[in-house]
């Protein structure tokens, strides 16, 4: 099983590098330091959703039929006469579902990181949103998942990709006072206030040495 590092460094991640780099407007080496930020926020999320019967249920439905990984099947077609709003619309919803209220929070965090607008980050987000979908979709079916846990341990695998030590990171910014409620500490985290140190900032300086 891949890592989310070895996506993004496949053939297939670099093409959806560049179309988002296009899409936005921006370069393609901050667009690739944004998604590699991204994309294990995401997952870890939705890997704390399908702790939860509801989410798991939820995130299977979605993987087994809009979320197939048919999206990833002519990318270069998704980007070439630029993104239709109907992908963005699908993206925003993927977020609101998998971050909540906190999606303010991040982008700004991955903002102050990577130095790139607010704005941009959102439009980058809501354009992978789908396409990481999809590709779970894909690997969800190849590997013949058929329930939660499986899907957990699908989840997991992808985010072991990390390097080692940004796993803890990952799960202390979903959940970093053990509460259950996702990504509810990520304001306190930025803000570099009451919460202990770690969390985002360690996860992104961890992965890009910032």
């Amino acid at each position: 099983m891949s890592g989310l590092l070895d996506l993004l460094n496949s053939p297939m991640g670099r093409q959806m590098i560049q179309g988002v780099a296009q899409e936005t407007g921006q370069a393609e080496d901050k667009t690739a330091d944004v998604l590699s930020m991204a994309l294990p926020v995401l997952m870890g999320a939705m890997k704390k959703n399908v702790s939860t019967s509801g989410g798991a249920e939820g995130l299977m439905s979605a993987l087994s039929n809009k979320h197939n990984g048919s999206i990833l099947d002519d990318l270069g077609g998704l980007f070439g006469g630029g993104v239709d709003d109907a992908v963005k619309q699908d993206g925003a919803g993927i977020l609101g579902h998998v971050l909540g209220g906190r999606q303010p929070a991040v982008e700004n965090a991955l903002s102050q990181k990577s130095g790139m607008d607010p704005g941009s980050i959102a439009q980058i987000l809501k354009i992978a949103a789908p396409i990481l979908m999809g590709f779970l979709g894909r690997q969800k079916a190849q590997s013949g998942i058929s329930d939660g846990s499986g899907m957990n341990a699908l989840l997991g695998s992808m985010l072991g990709g990390q390097p080692q030590g940004n796993q803890s990171l990952i799960h202390s910014l979903i959940d970093s006072d053990g509460d259950g409620s996702v990504l509810d500490d990520v304001a306190d985290m930025v803000l570099g206030s009451k919460k202990k140190q770690g969390g985002l900032g360690g996860l992104l300086g961890g992965l890009f040495g910032k």
